[in-house]
């Protein structure tokens, strides 16, 4: 008898986006503008 192993994982799904547009799209995101920088200070 042979034994078969059987996983719970999902397939993995193929990516949306390329690699060059999710280089592109964090570098956009990193460098936006307007945004409030979330420190705060006891003064």
């Amino acid at each position: 008898m042979s034994k078969n192993q059987r996983s719970n994982k999902e397939a993995k799904k193929p990516s949306t986006l390329t690699a060059k547009e999710k280089k592109a799209a964090k570098r956009d995101k990193k460098n936006a503008g307007g945004h409030v920088p979330f420190i705060v200070k006891d003064a």
